[in-house]
């Protein structure tokens, strides 16, 4: 059997403060709240006693600390990064905060993008791509548990894989996928924080 955990990085933004846009080209460290979740996961992973075979982890800085926060506790060290665990680009609403976001592509664009992995107009996203991405990682036929740090944009692309709705996965938590031996993939939770 095959475990997948799917990992949103820790928070970015400290409280009180307006969120924004963030993806693929705005790579922020984590806040002092997100290394709090960071440690939180990690312990959690640890406490569970899961042997981890591999931790991986997108480009940017956010999720590097994430996965040296779960490497820290486990005793895994990470195994590097997968491009396509990286955020997606939200072109001209790169860094913008969420109302302005929301007064340019409007309230059905967004709700494409949330219910159904539509990117708004001026986003940078290869859907194709995620998603034969994620289909080749659930289709190996290998053993033991993988931890993958990504981000809310990118996670989306593995329950639409699966071809499930996506759904939001906040900072700090996890989704989790098991695998059987004749490839069968299926959600086990979603959304969990530790």
């Amino acid at each position: 059997m095959r475990r997948i955990f799917v990992i949103r990085h820790g928070n970015t933004f400290a409280s009180g403060e307006e969120p924004r846009r963030v993806g693929a080209r705005t790579d922020i460290p984590l806040v002092d709240s997100g290394h709090a979740q960071a440690d939180r996961l990690g312990a959690w992973f640890a406490d569970e006693g899961i042997s981890v075979r591999r931790l991986l982890y997108s480009p940017l800085l956010r999720a590097r600390e994430t996965a040296q926060a779960i490497a820290a506790a486990t005793g895994h060290a990470p195994d590097g990064v997968r491009d396509w665990l990286g955020e997606i680009d939200h072109g001209p609403d790169e860094g913008r905060p969420e109302t302005e976001v929301l007064a340019r592509i409007g309230a059905a664009a967004l709700a494409r993008w949330e219910e159904q992995g539509i990117a708004p107009d001026g986003w940078i996203v290869d859907a194709e791509a995620r998603l034969a991405a994620w289909r080749a990682f659930f289709a190996e036929q290998e053993e033991g548990v993988d931890l993958l740090v990504t981000s809310n944009g990118a996670a989306r692309f593995a329950l639409l894989a699966l071809g499930l709705p996506p759904r939001k996965l906040r900072t700090g938590a996890f989704g989790e996928f098991v695998a059987d031996r004749d490839g069968n993939v299926r959600l086990v939770r979603w959304d969990e924080r530790p």
